[in-house]
């Protein structure tokens, strides 16, 4: 294991780039298992989830080669069904989150897949009944091994059907899509997420070969097609690495450019972090953060206490509210961080309160934030990140700190952010990543 070593206290400057999207690599790279063609994705993120899941992809067969400049392609033309009955593929899916949406695609494509509970955050429950009621609508039948703790799911013929998600899970949602594509007849999918991911999920499919409707909605109309072919693939920017980065510029700017964010494509991320009183300037497609000597948080029209929540989209992505809950702390007034999705997501902010932060955890899914405003800077500290979100919100507070700070099982942090100490590094900060 490792951790980062960081001196606070130092300002940040230049211009800094967003990496490829996380969240869409692992969905679009699952997606090339619906067809033998090469699919080419260019635009991924260098981090350790996309590793992982370019390792088991190897491992059933597929053809992963590296073609530079952060492209790779996939062609799954000659898998090993059989790795996926064996404790290997079980162990390796079960330490990776993003394994779960490889079952959609070879349940589309095969008629068959093994499900194991994934790995990833410590952030609370994750339930699969999202997916597993979608699959059964479709015709997929679900048998359980108990002495494997993996579920063994198998369609003759998958059917096309209306059904309405019980939540508009992202990955349930890119799971069905991915089942549905290649299934007879026509699915509907009401309270379907809409994520940018999700949308860039249905694109890639379109433009191999398959017909979806209703893009970018709730309602997605699948009509299921014979078979796949390939294609090429630009993954978006990180929306969640942008909305870190504003949090640190904030709090340790002295004018810091994020370059080409997509800003069509970032919802009320920028608008939320100006209702916390943050200065964000659009410029073309770049977003430009000067220094932020105070920034105060604003009030309700009526004047009760900003409340910030997450929501589907085009709500606010629950990813980021760890960021804006410790850009809270040096801000003027006081917020209502409500996590509504995860109920352990907030459980870090103990770690905050020992740095010097006023925050009172309410509950497992909210947090009110007392800001300083910058006259009380919080202290540096020994610490461990829990989940990534939590991993970089912890960075920034360090990164603001008067001392040096200490953050270990940073393999967390490394899995949604690439070379992020050398990134920051070249923007003034000072962070060294020693072995534990």
């Amino acid at each position: 294991m490792e951790s980062f070593v960081i001196e606070g206290g130092r300002l940040l400057s230049g211009t800094i780039k967003p990496q490829g999207a996380k969240n869409e690599a692992l969905q679009v790279i699952c997606a090339t298992l619906l067809t033998s063609d090469v699919v080419t994705i260019s635009n991924v993120p260098d981090i350790l989830d996309v590793r992982n899941l370019n390792r088991l992809m190897k491992d059933i067969g597929v053809k992963v080669v590296s073609l530079g400049n952060d492209t790779f392609s996939y062609q799954a033309d000659a898998l090993n069904l059989a790795f996926l009955e064996s404790d290997d593929f079980v162990r390796k899916c079960s330490e990776l989150r993003g394994s779960i949406m490889m079952i959609g695609a070879l349940l589309g494509r095969f008629g068959h897949a093994v499900v194991a509970q994934p790995g990833g955050d410590k952030i609370g429950r994750r339930r699969l009944d999202t997916h597993f009621l979608g699959f059964k609508h479709l015709g997929a039948e679900f048998v359980k091994m108990a002495d494997r703790n993996v579920y063994d799911i198998k369609a003759d013929h998958l059917q096309g059907c209306y059904m309405l998600l019980d939540e508009a899970s992202v990955t349930g949602t890119a799971n069905i899509i991915m089942a549905a594509v290649m299934a007879t007849g026509t699915t509907t999918i009401y309270n379907a997420a809409c994520e940018p991911y999700v949308q860039q999920l249905c694109r890639m499919l379109c433009q191999m070969g398959a017909q979806i409707e209703g893009i970018g909605s709730n309602l997605l109309t699948i009509h299921g097609v014979g078979e796949l072919h390939g294609t090429s693939h630009r993954l978006l920017p990180d929306m969640i690495e942008v909305g870190s980065f504003i949090g640190m510029a904030a709090m340790v700017g002295n004018g810091v450019r994020i370059k080409d964010v997509s800003l069509r494509n970032l919802g009320i991320i920028p608008d939320t972090f100006r209702r916390m009183g943050i200065t964000v300037e659009a410029d073309g497609d770049d977003l430009f953060i000067p220094r932020q000597e105070h920034y105060r948080i604003e009030s309700f029209i009526d004047g009760t206490i900003m409340t910030i929540a997450d929501a589907p989209w085009p709500g606010l992505t629950p990813d980021l509210l760890s960021v804006l809950l410790v850009v809270a702390t040096q801000a003027e007034g006081s917020v209502l961080i409500h996590q509504k999705m995860f109920e352990s997501r907030l459980f870090f902010v103990d770690k905050l309160i020992d740095m010097g932060a006023q925050i009172i955890l309410c509950d497992p899914h909210r947090a009110v934030v007392i800001g300083h405003d910058r006259k009380l800077t919080l202290r540096a500290g020994r610490m461990s990140s829990p989940d990534i979100r939590a991993g970089i919100a912890l960075l920034i507070a360090a990164l603001s700190a008067e001392g040096t700070s200490r953050i270990a099982n940073i393999a967390q942090i490394d899995r949604g952010y690439e070379n992020i100490e050398q990134r920051l590094n070249a923007i003034g900060a000072k962070i060294e990543r020693i072995p534990t």
